[in-house]
């Protein structure tokens, strides 16, 4: 496969300093992504949005009642192979399902608990036993599941857990102890993912499958800020006995079972917030259309469309990485693939996965805060959309790892790429260093659409380069403990693959459809790059001040001007009023 992977296919991090051609966009769906799509939302609308309030009460039964039906749907085991009852789909349908999750409120968190982080560690590192016994129950949703990794004294350093598991005399069984914080569905789950030291040893860390009992039972309910549709509990093991063969993996696989798995979790929780996006803007403008100040619609002011437009503008730019992503993932899987390949090939992609997850749970962030803006003093009021989504959106930065962790992981796995060989970034940099040095004049004008773009995406990836290359040079094996340098590297980062992804995309949509049909399409990437070049030269002006001083600070701060010149500058009032009108005019999010 690594042959196969190497010739065929970009590799994970290999964006940075490969130019793409095309990528996987939502335009690409197939008729039965979009009819599964449409299927999950009359589900989500029609069936779980009109009962959010009484899960916010904490009514579990008809969580329950809401995931047989959904397992019914067959939404709960789209990517589960059909030998345990699921639908043998590909990742892009459960992309496209989870999308859809984002519109559920808390609700969406339970049905992410249930079809990803507690099923998925049964699937890929369980034993065929296991697989038969618990997968085709929770597909139906007559089992719930839930994943129990975080406690109270752990939470980013996962392997500072306590909870401690013994195998008996016998070797028949293993007895775990402890306590789990923060378990979605911990309320009404009938069996845990539940991680844990064989004999206390960190390097023995490990996965079992636990049953519900009154030795592995929840504790009250977290009061939590948001997602109050969702159960948040304790989970309190004291001596309970498992069968051996409840192990995942091998002892010792724990981190490998967890950071996997939260890979997934990841590109999919960027599926999920957009969908909740895309539902906060539709409020939004339905909203702006209806309130009336000064005499007015608030939609025909300038300010309202502004807020509406950079609402659109990073939500599909999300949407966009979002199923890039996922279209690399399936690409690489491919047709026949066993659970083996589908883990590598997810695992190819936790860089882009870690992008996915900061960059949307953001850009929800700032949908929503702007979505109570547009309300006023509406927004604060419960009585409207705006307060609850924007309580429930605050959670996407914490968990699947924090995006602080996340942002480390960004730059700290593109270099150990590099030292292991399977990027070419060292000398990617190495050429780099001689253009910076060596820099050669060019005459040609590209005059062919988004070219300006093309290019500032191009140059925020060799800023990202220059930038992450100078901070490894400077700190070697100590980088790592530079968290403010990895910090604008990733944010750096991250708005190269967003330039790129919404550039490609918006060029894609306009060789099908032609350049005036895709206007709208056009003026988001073009705004999205003409700001982000700006936020990526003030992250890297910033970080190259920490880095590098005397000539080699006044050489690099030289080349960052250059590659952030922008010799096309936009007007992005008029461009950002186009977009706003075309959606205060359908009265909708239409992109």
């Amino acid at each position: 496969m690594e042959a196969q992977m190497e010739k065929e296919y970009m590799k994970g991090g290999e964006f940075l300093i490969t130019e793409a051609e095309d990528i996987f966009t939502p335009e690409d769906f197939s008729d039965e992504q979009k009819m599964i799509g449409e299927t999950s939302r009359e589900f989500i609308d029609n069936e779980v949005r009109p009962n959010i309030e009484a899960m916010e009460k904490h009514n579990w039964d008809v969580s329950r009642e809401l995931l047989k039906k959904g397992g019914e749907l067959g939404l709960l085991g789209a990517t589960i192979p059909e030998e345990y009852d699921g639908l043998g789909l590909d990742q892009t349908t459960g992309a496209i399902i989870a999308e859809m999750m984002g519109r559920a409120g808390g609700f969406g968190t339970t049905f992410g608990a249930q079809t990803s982080i507690g099923l998925l560690p049964i699937l890929y590192f369980g034993s065929e036993e296991l697989k038969k016994k618990w997968i085709p129950g929770i597909v139906s949703g007559e089992i719930t599941t839930a994943y129990c990794l975080t406690e109270g004294g752990s939470g980013s350093d996962a392997l500072g857990a306590k909870t401690v598991a013994r195998l008996t005399d016998d070797g028949q069984h293993y007895v775990l102890n402890g306590e789990k914080m923060f378990i979605t569905n911990g309320s009404f789950a009938d069996v845990f993912i539940v991680f844990a030291k064989v004999d206390g040893e960190k390097e023995k860390f490990s996965a079992f499958v636990v049953e519900r009992s009154e030795n592995c039972r929840p504790g009250a309910e977290e009061h939590k800020m948001g997602i109050k549709s969702s159960s948040t509990t304790p989970i309190i093991l004291s001596d309970a006995k498992v069968p051996a063969t409840n192990l995942l993996g091998a002892v010792g696989d724990g981190a490998k079972i967890a950071f996997n798995i939260l890979n997934v979790g990841r590109f999919k929780l960027g599926a999920s917030v957009t969908g909740g996006a895309k539902l906060a803007i539709h409020e939004a403008v339905r909203y702006a259309n209806e309130r009336e100040q000064f005499g007015k619609k608030i939609s025909t002011f300038g300010a309202i469309k502004h807020k509406l437009a950079e609402m659109a503008i990073r939500t599909w730019v999300a949407e966009s990485i979002t199923y890039r992503t996922v279209g690399m993932i399936d690409a690489l899987i491919g047709d026949g693939a066993d659970n083996a390949r589908k883990m590598q090939s997810i695992e190819e992609y936790a860089i882009e996965s870690s992008i996915n997850k900061v960059a949307c749970s953001e850009a929800l962030d700032y949908v929503v805060d702007e979505m109570v803006q547009v309300y006023g003093g509406y927004g604060y009021s419960a009585d409207y959309p705006a307060e609850k989504a924007y309580r429930d959106s605050r959670i996407n930065r914490i968990f699947e790892g924090t995006n602080e962790i996340n942002r480390i992981l960004i730059p700290g796995q593109l270099m150990k790429r590099a030292m292991k060989g399977k990027l070419p970034l060292l000398q990617a940099a190495k050429a780099l260093q001689d253009e910076i040095l060596n820099p050669q004049l060019s005459f040609d004008e590209d005059t062919s659409l988004l070219a300006a773009e093309t290019k500032l995406a191009q140059n925020a990836k060799k800023i990202a380069l220059m930038v992450l290359g100078t901070a490894a040079q400077k700190y070697m094996q100590a980088l790592s403990e530079q968290q403010e340098v990895l910090l604008n590297s990733a944010d750096i980062i991250m708005e190269a693959y967003q330039m790129e992804s919404a550039v490609l995309r918006a060029k894609k949509i306009a060789a099908k459809n032609g350049e005036d049909a895709a206007g709208r399409f056009i003026d988001m990437a073009a705004v999205y790059c003409n700001d982000a070049i700006q936020r990526v030269e003030a992250k890297a002006k910033n970080t190259i001040a920490a880095i590098a001083e005397g000539d080699e600070g006044r050489t690099l701060l030289v080349a960052l001007k250059r590659f952030t010149k922008n010799n096309s500058p936009i007007n992005t009032i008029t461009a950002r009023q186009r977009i706003a009108d075309v959606m205060i005019e359908a009265n909708t999010y239409t992109f």
